[in-house]
């Protein structure tokens, strides 16, 4: 009895903690940041500032962004013998944010185990190809992270100044906790990576776990390093990282305060949003838009701190361009579980024939 108790309790801890906290921290973080800003400013700025008609565009490169995606991912599978179709392949990326949106994190887990039982294939493996796509997107983000702070320099250190009182402000940075902070972590972060390779053996469950999370990202990396046609994983990497940065450039012509914003101040504004997306909350709320603003107050478009009145303007492009986004991630899920249940038929069926190798027939996990 007891131990069902435990089970029950586990169970529903487990469920609070993938589900409540990412749906609490949204919560917080939109109260906290918007508890000053005036509402109907900000309603007023969607509705005299925005022409919506460029979203129409923006949706397309959405689009493609996927495609693109599933052509990488494809590229993956295929080095593991695992032979999905593309119409699959985009369906599962569709299906993917869709679930994100409902449960931080656990898309990426829900398209593996799609593709594994659709191609009859190792989960493992097709989690292994996941790990290692996710790890290239973090790469790219590291380093248009730091290709952005190169290029927008002269912008971060007129708006430091202009925050700094004294002039001081670069050297102000090294003054800061978080500034320490960061450093500390990044630090611990690389100890804790030696540590668990030191103590690969243990028998503890929690180091055990860990040690194989580290080594199913290196995994993934090393699989992209070792497969055929790197370059064509390179270049469809560029093209999904290029279309979201297109997205937010075409979305910046729908506003009346953004549309003479250069590619460098939009580049800013989509490192920030993606580094945004990093904090698990649902679809990126709160998160996402505290990054845009911030951006956007670097150029002068509204101000810290972000409870400010002064944004309405910047709180209205966040919300929208957040908003229209989420519509597509909805609209494109939609159409994926339609596509599944249709393929599912139409296999049971006999009218589609999955391509199953003796490779995937023996690693079945």
């Amino acid at each position: 009895m007891t131990f069902i108790i435990q089970k029950i309790v586990k169970k529903v801890f487990s469920t609070l903690l993938k589900t409540g906290v990412p749906v609490a921290l949204s919560v917080l973080l939109v109260y906290f940041f918007y508890k000053n800003v005036d509402i109907n400013a900000i309603k007023l700025s969607m509705s005299q500032d925005v022409n919506y008609w460029w979203f129409l565009p923006v949706a397309v490169v959405s689009m493609f962004s996927h495609v693109f995606r599933a052509l990488r991912w494809q590229l993956q599978l295929r080095a593991l013998d695992v032979h999905a179709p593309i119409g699959a392949l985009i369906c599962s990326i569709f299906g993917t944010y869709f679930v994100n949106l409902l449960f931080p994190r656990l898309g990426e887990v829900w398209r593996s185990g799609y593709i594994a039982n659709r191609q009859n294939a190792s989960f493992t493996k097709v989690t292994g190809s996941m790990v290692g796509d996710r790890l290239a997107d973090a790469f790219t983000v590291a380093m248009l992270t730091v290709l952005t702070f190169m290029l927008a320099q002269g912008a971060f250190m007129k708006f430091l100044v202009q925050r700094n009182a004294d002039g001081s402000a670069a050297q102000s940075i090294y003054s800061t906790w978080w500034f320490w902070a960061g450093l500390v972590a990044i630090i611990v972060f690389f100890c804790g990576l030696v540590w668990l390779h030191k103590n690969s053996g243990s028998s503890n469950k929690v180091i055990a776990k860990l040690h194989l999370i580290v080594s199913n990202l290196w995994a993934g990396l090393c699989a992209i390093i070792k497969m055929k046609g790197k370059w064509l994983f390179l270049l469809y990497t560029v093209c999904i990282w290029g279309c979201y940065f297109l997205q937010l450039y075409i979305a910046k012509f729908a506003f009346s305060f953004t549309d003479d914003l250069n590619a460098v101040a939009i580049l800013v504004l989509f490192v920030f949003s993606s580094l945004g997306m990093a904090v698990p909350t649902n679809g990126g709320v709160g998160a996402w838009q505290y990054a845009i603003i911030f951006g956007l107050a670097i150029y002068g478009i509204g101000s810290l701190p972000l409870s400010s009145p002064y944004n309405a303007q910047a709180s209205a492009f966040a919300w929208v361009v957040w908003g229209i986004q989420q519509m597509l991630v909805i609209l494109f899920g939609i159409f994926s579980f339609f596509y599944i249940a249709i393929d599912r038929r139409r296999i049971a069926q006999g009218k589609t024939i999955v391509r199953t190798t003796d490779a995937q027939k023996g690693m079945q996990l």
